[in-house]
Formats: structure tokens, sequence, C-alpha cells
């Protein structure tokens, strides 16, 4: 038995023990997720407590021959989709006031960071969630594709779509210089 499964078991059995440690080996990840996906500290808190909840109502469902990362950054996942559901479509007008202002000194490499945050952020929820997972949070194609609930294919396609809709912008706002299409600009 993994210790996947020994975990699991341990749950389903009243174990709190288990129950605790279950919710120790990964909220970090399900915060970083829901906080990146989010965009506001307060709302993955919830968010995070909401997918705990989930985990541990869904247990009984878990397929012992998967590995329990995937599902549960999957339901991080589904949950950050329906809190942004959920969410007005204008914006909020107090927005700013949940992060701390940015006291560090101004230069290239904090306003480059600044501008791939905001193009992220502004990537379509798809896109952004993959990256999020794979570039974030270092997680696998197959990883990715069971948590978002697609096929390894289409994880690949979404990434390298969010990789060019980020690099656009990036080239868009000066950070990054225009490609030059001329092939002898590029050594063919």
């Amino acid at each position: 038995m993994s210790a996947d499964a020994a975990l699991v078991t341990r749950c389903l059995q009243g174990d709190p023990a288990a129950a605790r440690e279950l919710v120790e080996r990964f909220q970090t990840d399900v915060l970083a997720v829901c906080r990146r996906l989010l965009a506001h500290l307060h709302d993955a808190e919830d968010v995070a407590q909401e997918v705990f909840l989930r985990v541990f109502r869904s247990l009984n469902r878990w397929d012992h021959a998967r590995p329990l990362r995937p599902w549960v950054l999957g339901i991080a996942v589904n949950r950050c989709r329906t809190a942004i559901g959920k969410r007005g479509k204008g914006p909020e007008l107090a927005d700013y006031l949940h992060d701390a202002p940015d006291r560090t000194p101004p230069d290239d490499s904090a306003e480059t960071a600044r501008e791939i945050r905001a193009a992220v952020d502004a990537l379509r929820g798809e896109y952004r969630e993959v990256f999020v997972l794979f570039h974030e949070h270092g997680q696998p194609y197959e990883a990715i594709a069971e948590a978002v609930g697609r096929p390894v294919g289409t994880v690949k396609t979404w990434l390298h779509r969010a990789r060019l809709e980020i690099l656009d912008r990036l080239r868009a706002r000066g950070l990054v210089p225009a490609e030059d299409p001329t092939p002898s600009a590029r050594g063919e």
C-alpha cells in the first residue's frame, strides 16, 4: 500500500493525526495555488479551507491507483474556478487594500517581475492555471492534466499559448526586444 493510500485509509478510519498530516502535507501547495489563481490572500485562505473540506468529504472516492497530490490540487483549481465565477464581473473598488504596499526601490527586475505577474493574471483562466501549476509549483504535465481534467496534449498547448501571450505582453511593454522575423537575424 502506498504512503498516500495508507494516509487516506487512516483518515477514513477517523484518525485525527492522519487528518492533520494530510492538511500539513498539502496546505502550502493548496494555499499557494489558491493565492496565485485568486490574487487575494483572504480569498485564497477561504477557498483553501473549502478545498480541505471537499477533500475530506471526497476521500472515499479517491482512486488509490493515482497519486494524491494532483487530485488535491485538482480540487483546489476547481474551487478557485467556482470562486472566480461567483465574483462580480467588474473590478473591486478596494482591490488595492488587499495587498501590502511595495516599498522596494524600483529597478528593472522589479518592473519585469510586476509585468510578468500582471501578464499571468491577465491570461484566460485555463492558461493561468496550467502556467501556475507548471512554472510556480513545478508540477509535471501528467499531474497538471489530472488536476485540470484535460489531456496532457491540451495542457501542453495551453502552456505554450500562455507563454506566447506573456512574451507578447512583455514585448509590447518594451521589456523584451521584438523578434526580428528575417531568417538572417536568426542565424539561418
